[in-house]
């Protein structure tokens, strides 16, 4: 075996049609590089080991500590996401959302704390915050994937956690390609819904040519993608304080036990449809000046419907209800004799588009210096469209309808409902018994609207049959950067990196809503059009109605009441951030030695200067009832000085030791830079008389326009031992001191202004004075007019530190017979918290991930296994808005099985791949519970197994 050389891998990453955008400086190194031809041959590996070579490379030349990921061949990535590749990386971990892996964390901090580019520069997301919803990305467009765990001065875009850019082809460096990628993709679990199916597609086609005696290089990607999902989800609402005296005989309640207090269960069903175009032409005229233009556009939309059924149970619901079973301080099992039950046909589409483009131009001044200039405009538009529509047994209100009697065991997937031992049970999924209308008289925000008052039995409050939220999202990004480079002989600096960069950010976020009611009411019509059976059997409940409630809407069924009107928080949630960020910076490049070790690094220096504004509505509640809304703006401007070394030493052959210090920043949530103030008053009579401000009526909520960037010291050291061209070991210690963290504050605010005679007071349903009779007396205005006030705020600190270990091993060097097979594999222990106890959203204890893999005459196999400890993360809650929750980790496999014809002999297939991979093989769940109590769950998904059939020819 020839002895690993860098400047081989190096050159191999040029020659071999895997050269990617933004990499001049390692182009300019294969250029001067005077390699044997029949030496490169040596390495030009494709398939797996081929990606493997080439990420060690890039990770060996880096003089910044990086994890790389390298497509195994043009447009190849060996998942169906770019979440999926890179959550494999050591140090990152993979978040699942709805079924597919979508976020990411880098040690510790997930994806609204990482920064992620495009070719260098800055990527917009497709979420509600800043980070990056990767798996909205196709793998076809991946040339590598960068890693950036330590900040260096040119990086533009970073974060707290690192910085992940994503680098397309540079045609004019790859091979000629044309290849075409289709699979067929089947979930394990039969729909759940009879109106979705459980197949979808991938298609794609690659095509890099160039042209005009090798001046004109053109790039381009087309994809095309329907991915089916499957998932069985239980909700608890919560855990009660359990009531000893509904006992059963012989059970024993201590003091302080707790009951499920009702749920809402789905069986869901969605279909991701994602078209992708990208496209990059690159033309060198001279052998001084390069232009490169390149485009990104991703049509995304996703379409799932949710049916089942909520159902309020002991105490929350009903009182009427017996304990059977009781264990450590959880009741285990038990009945409740009934509930007006409330079938929910939801259903969510959620639209968006990504429009991106770039302009690169490259000038070399002379043979030492080098001036590039960048411009990038970007635009995402996003519609979230959420539809609940309920149906029942009939309207609130109405005599004689039936309760749901039910009994229920705690199990480690939720409860699971049985029938009731004496009462009957009814059937929710009759179409001759089952009305569109509420069964619940949850509209009591309708109040004050005229058309549904004055109608004797049914209040204003029997008159939601169903919700629509429809937040609108709208971002735009522009970009101008200009850089110089050129080669110096300061002592042991080498060269000189500087450079302005000059952005421009907004979004904006219109929070729509509105009750929806039916055109019978306060009638009732049976559901019209029920298309079938929604089956719940997973939770011992045999199935509901199902009907289209997303078409109903679509159709104007509903008679559609404006929650803006009567909400405080939608305006209060609604907004728009504007950023102008200044960033000049200078990097020096280091290049030494101290005895025999060579030093090479960086030492940079970035400064920051950003002016950030904010627009939106404060909100209360007028003297009619209706929101009264008052146009808000704030901000502020600053300056951040952000200073980086990165040093390597080579202290043997191949061997090195990686160290680092650096400032690092992420910017503020967009959510919290609003600068809305939203009122709110409590209609309890027991709050409304107490003087306690704290328990008082009065509360606010707002962000602000004012935040700085959360900031961190970091310290990085590592150990890197490369013993051969696909084989390496490493070892890395980091430590992140953060001294800016964001967190809610509270103050007292005074609320007299929002004071409203005759609407802010008691109901008179409740004796205040006590003198057994409730009159007039009993209606009093609050005891006090002043209130606690959230909002977010500077000023937490904390820290993150962690151990990764890393390695890959090719087992032909244990032996030849084993020539194909090999290993990768990395752990990460991490160790955090912030001053007041928070964990860091993101941050798992322990992660792992191993990945097994044989290559050989044409066959591929791999196994990879994930495993990620309990994390903070955020879940969709009460108008689409984020709830902070904890996910209890996951443990995934996945496997892949392939074979290149190429290998084969036959001629006519020359250039065929086929390949077979397996999601989730072990069916693993998402769970989330309460924090200490692992029995108490909260929300547990299953989405089944997810299989694809795959072929990818190249011509």
């Amino acid at each position: 075996m020839k002895q690993f050389k860098p400047n081989l891998i190096k050159a191999a990453l040029i020659s071999g049609g895997m050269a990617f955008g933004s990499a001049p400086a390692l182009a300019q190194d294969a250029n001067t590089d005077a390699i044997d031809e029949a030496e490169l041959e040596v390495i030009q590996v494709s398939g797996i080991r081929g990606s493997l070579q080439r990420a060690q490379a890039i990770k060996m030349d880096n003089t910044s500590i990086v994890e790389a990921l390298s497509a195994e061949d043009i447009g190849k990535l060996p998942d169906t996401s770019i979440a999926e590749s890179i959550a494999r990386l050591p140090g990152l971990a993979g978040e699942r959302r709805n079924g597919r892996t979508s976020g990411i964390s880098v040690r510790g901090f997930n994806e609204n704390y990482v920064g992620t580019t495009l070719n260098g520069r800055e990527l917009l997301g497709m979420g509600d915050n800043r980070g990056v919803e990767f798996d909205l990305y196709p793998t076809e467009i991946v040339s590598n994937i960068l890693v950036y765990k330590t900040p260096e001065a040119g990086l533009m875009t970073q974060g707290i956690g690192g910085t992940v850019d994503i680098q397309t082809v540079s045609p004019l460096s790859a091979q000629r390609t044309v290849a075409i990628n289709g699979s067929y993709e089947k979930n394990q679990q039969d729909a759940g819904n009879p109106d979705f199916e459980d197949n979808g597609h991938r298609l794609s086609f690659n095509y890099v040519d160039q042209f005009a005696n090798d001046k004109l290089g053109v790039a381009l990607v087309i994809a095309d993608m329907e991915s089916p999902r499957q998932e069985q989800y239980f909700r608890g609402w919560g855990y009660a304080p359990a009531n000893p005296d509904n006992a059963a005989e012989g059970v024993e309640v201590p003091e302080g036990t707790v009951i499920l207090g009702g749920h809402d269960s789905y069986t869901r069903s969605a279909m991701l449809e994602r078209t992708s175009i990208a496209g990059v032409i690159e033309y060198a005229p001279s052998d001084n000046l390069k232009l490169q233009f390149d485009a990104l556009y991703i049509d995304f939309e996703e379409n799932d419907a949710r049916r089942g059924v909520e159902e309020g149970g002991a105490e929350w619901g009903t009182g009427a209800y017996t304990i059977t079973g009781v264990e450590d301080g959880l009741v285990t099992s038990g009945y409740y004799d009934g509930f007006f039950s409330v079938i929910r046909n939801d259903s969510r589409q959620q639209e968006a588009e990504l429009t991106t483009f770039g302009l690169n131009v490259e000038y070399i001044i002379n043979d030492n210096w080098t001036a590039t200039l960048d411009i990038s405009t970007g635009q995402v538009d996003k519609t979230i469209t959420d539809i609940e529509s309920y149906s029942g047994v009939g309207r609130a209100g109405i005599d004689g309808r039936p309760l749901t009697p039910r009994a229920w065991t705690m199990t480690s997937t939720g409860a699971v409902y049985s029938d009731h031992p004496t009462l009957d049970s009814v059937d929710l999924a009759d179409p001759n018994s089952i009305y569109l209308a509420g069964p619940q008289a949850w509209g009591g925000s309708l109040t004050p609207v005229e058309r549904f008052q004055g109608v004797e039995g049914f209040g204003p409050n029997t008159a939601q049959d169903g919700f629509v939220n429809e937040p609108i999202f709208e971002e735009t990004l522009d970009a101008v950067r200009l850089d110089v480079e050129g080669f110096v002989e300061w002592g042991i600096f080498t060269q000189l990196t500087a450079g302005v960069n000059y952005q421009e950010r907004e979004k904006s976020k219109d929070n729509n809503g509105a009750y929806l009611t039916s055109p019978e009411w306060p009638n009732q019509e049976l559901v019209p059009n029920p298309i079938g059976t929604a089956d719940l059997s997973y939770i011992g409940i045999d199935g509901v109605i199902a009907y289209d409630g997303l078409g109903l809407y679509r159709s104007g069924y509903y008679i559609e009441t404006e929650a803006e009107l009567f909400e405080n928080g939608r305006f209060g949630d609604s907004y728009t951030i504007s950023e102008d960020i200044l960033t000049a910076y200078a990097k020096l490049d280091i290049e030494t030695e101290i005895g025999d070790v060579l030093v090479f690094g960086n030492l940079g220096l970035q400064v920051v200067n950003v002016d950030q504004a904010g627009s939106g509505f404060n909100t209360t509640t007028g003297p009619t009832g209706f929101t009264a809304v008052t146009p808000i703006s704030d901000g502020d401007s600053y300056t951040d000085v952000l200073p980086t070394l990165n040093l390597s030493f080579e202290i043997a052959e191949n061997q090195f030791i990686r160290t680092a210090l650096g400032k690092v920043i992420s910017r503020p949530r967009m959510d919290d830079m609003r600068p809305n103030n939203t009122v709110s008053f409590t209609f309890n009579d027991q709050q409304i008389i107490s003087q306690n401000v704290a328990n008082g009526p009065w509360s606010a909520s707002s962000g602000n326009s004012r935040l700085r960037p959360l900031e961190a010291n970091q310290f990085d050291i590592a150990y890197e031992n490369y013993f051969a061209d696909s084989g390496y070991f490493a070892a890395s210690f980091f430590y992140k001191d953060l001294t800016n963290w964001h967190v809610a504050g509270q103050t007292i605010g005074d609320f007299s202004e929002a004071y409203i005679e005759g609407f802010h007071e008691t109901s008179g349903e409740t004796d205040i004075n006590n003198d057994g009779v409730l009159d007039e007396s009993d209606i009093v205005p609050p005891g006090t007019f002043n209130g606690i006030v959230s909002f977010r705020e500077d000023g937490l600190e904390g820290f993150v530190r962690g151990w990764e270990l890393q390695g890959s091993l090719p087992f032909d060097m244990l032996h030849d017979s084993l020539e194909g097979f090999g290993v990768f594999a990395s752990a990460t222990f991490l160790d955090g918290e912030l001053e007041n106890g928070e964990a860091v959203p993101g941050l798992s204890e322990e992660t792992y991930s191993l990945t097994a893999f044989y290559e050989s005459n044409g066959f591929e196999i791999r196994v990879s296994g994930t495993k990620r400890d309990a994390f903070a993360t955020e879940t969709r809650a009460v108008s689409l808005s984020l709830a902070p929750i904890e996910d209890n980790g996951v443990k995934q496999v996945d496997a892949q099985i392939g074979y290149d014809f190429s290998e084969s002999g036959i001629d006519y297939l020359e250039g065929l791949r086929v390949t077979l991979q397996g999601q989730n093989l072990t069916d693993e769940p998402t769970v989330r519970v309460n924090p200490g109590d692992g029995r108490q769950i909260t929300e547990y998904q299953s989405y089944g197994r997810n299989f694809l059939l795959g072929f990818n020819y190249t011509f």
